[in-house]
């Protein structure tokens, strides 16, 4: 069995994106890993070179600023890397710049893709994600964020990433027929310090709006606001020992009273029925579970 590693990845140092520990999760499931880079403002190529220069594979690239809506750039840039997986591998495994897998399950990910892999039914693998926010100790537990996504697809090229690179879809345009992988997602995409997050909220916000709106919605704020957000509970867990330097170096300070939700009204609601009889109600999924 033959994987292929792709991601995809511009200004990972001004962002403070941690790509180096994304993509060395999955190294140990890859035979390779193909990773466009953007022209960036900083370090970003000579630091994913120096990741694994065996294993890794870049293709140079300049992102398109007239592809601003929905965030397209990014589905187009993920594209260009699996575009460029060669044909004898069976699964590719796609990560963002701020996922990492927790090595706890890499071993039922491995089953999962030898288990499906002649099972031409199956066109994908889920992840469970979990994702935090603020600090390494909160989790989001509101319904508009993710529980799982497709991370792993067949290599047929007629599958595509879907709208802002969030998941995949198979011309013309139909949900993939998947199986759960068993495997876990850490998602740090809002865990920086309160300059690196306005940083990145930025960046990230330019690749879906004109320059007008950015300076309308952020003018001058050089620091972001954490406590914007509406409800967070205690993370229990232990995180992938990739990110244990990481979260040892964190030099600010996020608190959240977890006890003054302010989740919207019919996310309540839909946490009372899941409670109550354990169905997620109205929960979006771009895939279908076989």
């Amino acid at each position: 069995m033959k994987v292929v590693g792709f991601s995809f990845i511009k200004n990972a140092e001004i962002c403070d994106y941690p790509i180096r520990e994304a993509i060395q999760s999955i190294l140990p499931l890859c035979d390779e890993v193909i990773v466009t880079v953007g022209k960036s403002n900083d370090n970003t190529l000579a630091l994913v070179r120096d990741i694994h220069p065996r294993k890794i594979k870049i293709i140079e690239t300049i992102w398109d600023d007239n592809l601003r809506e929905g965030g397209r750039v990014m589905a187009v840039e993920t594209d260009k890397a699996f575009q460029a997986i060669s044909e004898d591998a069976d699964w590719c495994f796609y990560i963002q710049a701020d996922e990492i897998v927790h090595e706890n399950s890499l071993n039922a990910i491995r089953e999962s893709m030898l288990k499906w892999k002649d099972d031409t039914r199956v066109e994908g693998l889920l992840l469970d994600f979990i994702h935090f926010y603020g600090s390494y100790n909160y989790v989001a537990d509101a319904y508009n964020w993710h529980r799982n996504e497709i991370r792993i697809i067949r290599n047929d090229k007629s599958i595509f990433s879907y709208k802002d690179s969030m998941g995949f879809r198979k011309q013309p345009n139909g949900k993939l027929q998947v199986k759960n992988s068993g495997g876990l997602i850490h998602h740090y995409t809002a865990v920086k310090s309160p300059e690196q997050m306005m940083n990145k909220t930025k960046a990230f916000t330019a690749l879906f709006h004109s320059d007008e709106k950015l300076q309308e919605q952020f003018g001058n704020n050089t620091d972001y606001d954490f406590h914007k957000i509406d409800s967070l509970k205690k993370f229990k867990g232990t995180h992938p020992a990739l990110m244990l330097e990481r979260i040892n170096r964190m030099n600010w300070n996020f608190e959240f009273d977890t006890s003054k939700s302010k989740m919207k009204l019919k996310y309540r609601i839909r946490k009372w029925i899941e409670q109550l009889t354990g169905k997620n109600i109205g929960e979006y999924k771009n895939y279908k579970l076989l």
